[in-house]
């Protein structure tokens, strides 16, 4: 009889993992021929103990572990917590502490072990982020202590009945959402590719980030952002996306998928249904899309379907209001949205993941029972839920009341075993990729077709003579940083009296210009440059080195601007010199 229950088992999950298969390291996976429908990849009929597919392919072997898991080893798999601590077994007591507050339990591999947790996100707190109200601590500082982190999280995975590896994320975005800067290759932010326009460039810039972020341990990064700008913007949003034209960001993203997971590393698409045409931040409020249907259709699911078209293996659900689809409920609840159209309409067979469930949004509910109805409304993941063994413990409620099925519980987790056995198979680089050269010049490609010049010449230097670098106090790594891109291209600094270059970035205002600069280049979105009296306007879209490397070349004479501005800005040309 116990034969022929994990038979049944396996059978009823088969058919979706073979759905599965086109999804996650998509160019690892078999594609079907160029007729088939979107299930044709699918051989008919159950998958048997005894089926002819090979035993390391993970669409079985995700099929066979489904099935002789226990409730418990379910739940634990939709979970994906943060934890407190930059190792995994050896933490402070600031540290084990806060674990304990979230688990009880006082580190991350303990956490896995009580939880059997299926993923864990990397965080990092910084000041200026937008996203930082949900990352309470940082437990990554640098690439050898990540690849030490993650040697041990998954060490303690192994552990597990699933036998799985663990899912292992963070947000790196680049810009002003990257949670490990030191030593990596920093590329722009995505307005910046959104800006040099080429998605071969930004293709092979994020291979170089995939690379780096496979050699430390990462599987997925929560990103690209396809969130598409609208005129009023997004503030929580902004530069995160590659700008206002749905075409343009559906080619830009596609880019960014294949360069990803190319790499071995599964990219994420959010914020599913889009956040960029809202004018609230899903951290604090529930924002609202008011779009019709045919606008968001045209405005905001072009670059999610060509990510998932692309392959991409995950797709962040947003604590979002789409009012044309299911009106006052958030996507993340939303069985309209998650399951009619994410899987329905664009035909996603990958992991669905939930925004951090500790948004005010997500906090609706009980932790439990917001678990539940994010299962339901068709998520596979629960990402950072603010009590883990509320959450655990909701979903085996759900299982024994009937208000979850354990059918969508294996189809979830299914999907999850699926990825990370597939991710798993790409062998992983050694750490001295990060940083390396190739990476630098992929990038540094990027970030000089970005840099635009808004008002100003076109050609030679842009100023005469010795300059000066401004900026506000907050950015003097920035001011620095030019100072010496600058003198290395040949121009003269000087501390004081020179033709002055003033630098602004995220989150400034007019009071932060510098009215008699000749030269004013914004880092961030570069609508304060509407309020700009300088002669001479340039954008760069990130501060990152070689962002500012690439700026001083323009500066020098040495090199074009060939970038345009991804968004209108108020009484200026997109570029004075590209066409």
């Amino acid at each position: 009889m116990a034969f022929v229950k994990k038979l049944s088992r396996v059978a009823f999950v088969a058919p979706l993992l073979l759905l599965a298969g086109a999804c996650g390291n998509d160019a690892k996976a078999p594609t079907a021929p160029p007729d088939a429908g979107p299930v044709a990849s699918a051989a008919s009929g159950a998958v048997s103990e005894s089926a002819s597919a090979p035993a390391a392919d993970p669409l079985v072997r995700a099929a066979e572990t489904v099935a002789r898991l226990s409730d418990e080893d379910l739940a634990g798999q939709v979970l994906m917590p943060y934890a407190y601590g930059g190792s995994a077994t050896q933490v402070d007591a600031g540290s084990a502490a806060g674990n304990r507050s979230l688990a009880g339990v006082d580190t991350p591999a303990q956490m896995i072990a009580k939880y059997k947790i299926g993923g864990l996100i990397l965080v990092s707190f910084t000041q200026n982020d937008p996203t930082g109200k949900t990352n309470p601590t940082s437990n990554v500082e640098n690439p050898k202590q990540v690849r030490a982190l993650t040697d041990g999280l998954q060490a303690a995975a192994k552990q597990l009945p699933a036998g799985a590896p663990l899912m292992i994320g963070t947000d790196q975005e680049y810009g002003v959402v990257t949670r490990i800067t030191d030593g990596v290759t920093a590329l722009p932010s995505a307005f910046a590719a959104g800006a040099a326009g080429r998605p071969e460039l930004t293709e092979a810039a994020w291979h170089a980030a995939g690379e780096e972020l496979a050699a430390m341990g990462v599987t997925v990064d929560f990103a690209p952002v396809a969130d598409t700008l609208g005129a009023a913007g997004s503030s929580v949003i902004g530069s995160r996306s590659f700008g206002s034209d749905a075409k343009a960001n559906a080619a830009q993203v596609a880019a960014a998928v294949r360069g990803l997971q190319g790499a071995g590393v599964s990219a994420a698409l959010k914020h599913f249904p889009g956040h960029g045409h809202t004018t609230g931040d899903s951290h604090e409020v529930l924002p609202v899309i008011k779009q019709t249907a045919a606008q968001w259709r045209a405005e905001d699911l072009p670059p999610f379907k060509s990510g998932v078209d692309a392959g991409v293996g995950v797709v962040m659900s947003g604590h979002l209001d789409l009012q044309a689809i299911d009106k006052g409920v958030a996507a993340t609840f939303s069985h309209k949205v998650m399951t009619d159209v994410l899987r329905g309409e664009l035909k996603f067979t990958g992991v669905a993941i939930t925004d951090a469930m500790n948004m005010e949004p997500a906090k609706k509910w009980a932790p439990g029972e917001a678990a539940v109805r994010a299962l339901n409304a068709g998520n596979d993941m629960l990402l950072m839920p603010p009590d883990i063994g509320a959450a655990r413990d909701g979903i085996l409620a759900g299982l024994k009341n009937g208000t979850l099925k354990r059918e969508r519980l294996m189809e979830a987790v299914t999907r999850i075993l699926t990825l990370k056995f597939r991710t798993a198979a790409t062998a992983r680089p050694d750490l001295s990729v990060v940083g390396a050269q190739a990476h630098e010049q992929a990038v540094a490609a990027l970030d000089a077709a970005a840099v635009t010049v808004l008002r100003g010449n076109c050609s030679g230097p842009l100023v005469n003579g010795p300059v000066t670098v401004t900026a506000p106090s907050s950015r003097e790594l920035a001011r620095s940083t030019l100072v010496k891109a600058l003198q290395a291209a040949g121009v003269e600094v000087r501390a004081a009296g020179g033709a002055e270059i003033h630098l602004v970035g995220y989150g400034d205002k007019p009071i932060d210009l510098s009215p008699d600069a000749p030269v004013t280049v914004m880092m961030d979105l570069p609508g304060l440059l509407a309020y700009a009296k300088s002669p001479t306007l340039l954008a760069t879209y990130s501060s990152s080195r070689l962002s500012l490397t690439a700026l001083a070349a323009v500066i020098a004479g040495k090199a074009s601007a060939p970038g345009r501005s991804p968004i209108a800005v108020a009484g200026l040309p997109r570029s004075a010199c590209a066409k």
